[in-house]
């Protein structure tokens, strides 16, 4: 049987209504009541994993799990072993340097060599920084990473944005982008390579927004 990581959280519910149209219904994972990590679909061609967002790909690199989705902000973070399929086009962000709106500075390269930036993806923000050949201090920080200005423990973050709400009421401002996101599909390489089919067939009906044939419901 097939298996998809699908990720707990903001892309869950657009992941299974893709999924739905293309003849795969993980509809369970979305009830108040479900309990289970584990769900197959309703015509049984195929099985849910529920995961955490980052262990997304972890389960594909490894073949727990033949295909994923995850969004482009991990993928880009983790670089983890995996073929990138299709973009899914939901779950749109985009990485940015924020400052304190008071901070004066306008682009990511007014920032001071070697001041500290917080981030929870330090791999994507060291690689940043270093093509723009500035050196700074990355602390690492799992949650609320806007205070890392407001406390003056860092001069900048790299944090997502959405609508840019929380900077703003925190009285930060974007100063430069990483890059965008959206959702991704993944998919395990040796997987795919010893394809008889199926994993495919599930990769094109996601693509294509068109039912399986014979996928049931």
């Amino acid at each position: 049987m097939i298996t998809v990581a699908l990720a707990k959280g903001a892309l869950l519910k657009d992941s299974v209504e893709r999924f739905i149209k293309a003849g795969l219904d993980f509809s369970a994972v979305l009830e108040e009541n479900n309990r289970q990590l584990m769900v197959p679909s309703l015509c049984g061609r195929a099985r849910a994993l529920l995961v955490r967002n980052g262990d997304v790909p972890v389960y594909v690199a490894y073949g727990q799990a033949q295909l994923g989705v995850v969004g482009y902000d991990v993928l880009t973070e983790h670089q983890m072993p995996v073929s990138h399929l299709v973009d899914l086009g939901f779950g749109g962000c985009h990485m940015s340097v924020a400052v304190k709106s008071s901070s004066g500075y306008s682009t990511a390269s007014d920032l001071p060599p070697h001041c500290r930036v917080a981030s929870k993806f330090t791999n994507s923000a060291r690689a940043f920084f270093d093509e723009l050949d500035l050196p700074v201090e990355l602390v690492h920080l799992t949650g609320s990473v806007e205070l890392g200005p407001l406390t003056g423990m860092a001069e900048a973050i790299v944090d997502l944005v959405a609508t840019g709400r929380t900077l703003r009421e925190n009285g930060l401002i974007e100063i430069d982008q990483l890059f965008t996101s959206t959702a991704r599909l993944i998919g395990h390489p040796l997987s795919l390579r010893l394809d008889s089919g199926k994993i495919n067939d599930i990769v094109e009906a996601v693509r294509t927004n068109k039912k399986l044939h014979n996928s049931g419901t």
